[in-house]
């Protein structure tokens, strides 16, 4: 069991996943945002603002007891400028997989890490899909492992087979991009190997 050194303000079982393949241990705080794009605003800086609201939001439920600084991240898949969120239902995964179908989108994640100081990266990665046919969309979707992922995807799942190249983050893809996440948490002091002994 690793000895949490930071707070993740996020419930993904991604997050903690990719959080545990570099060593951090960590405290999960349930954090519960209106995630709304505003007018105008684009895709990079919608993640941001994000990750740093869902950290802030923790760092207002911690900083008064225990002060380790509080994780954010946000993830939005994009073509042709519209944020495709998680889908509502079967037919929502359809209609995803029919936009991604043959065509290049990007994946843009922000991170934030939030305590007496905020800090924040942005990972922007380019995903090509090869064509999917209708039966393998269908087969997909019934799978159910598109239902809580932006874009109706999950690149560590089956929907590996869908991409024909990627350019950019792949940890970035699945929701928290490893580099620039240890590039905050160095810089706030936390060391990814402090757990390893040397000999």
């Amino acid at each position: 069991m690793l000895i949490p050194q930071i707070y993740l303000a996020s419930t993904s079982p991604r997050r903690r996943e990719l959080l545990h393949q570099i060593g951090i241990g960590y405290q999960v705080l349930e954090i519960t945002l209106m995630e709304r794009r505003h007018a105008n605003e684009l895709p990079e800086m919608y993640v941001v603002r994000l990750a740093v609201d869902k950290a802030r939001a923790g760092w207002n439920m911690v900083k008064g007891s225990n002060p380790l600084p509080v994780l954010g991240a946000d993830t939005a898949v994009v073509v042709d400028d519209e944020i495709l969120g998680k889908p509502a239902d079967f037919q929502d995964c359809m209609a995803m997989l029919t936009r991604l179908s043959g065509r290049v989108h990007h994946v843009y994640t922000g991170v934030a890490l939030v305590s007496d100081v905020e800090e924040t990266r942005l990972s922007v990665s380019t995903v090509t899909f090869r064509n999917i046919d209708d039966d393998e969309q269908m087969a997909y979707c019934a799978s159910g492992e598109s239902l809580d992922k932006a874009g109706g995807y999950a690149i560590q799942g089956r929907a590996a087979v869908f991409v024909a190249h990627l350019a950019g983050s792949y940890t970035g893809v699945m929701g928290l991009p490893l580099y620039e996440t240890a590039e905050l948490l160095m810089e706030a002091g936390i060391d990814i190997f402090s757990d390893i002994a040397v000999k």
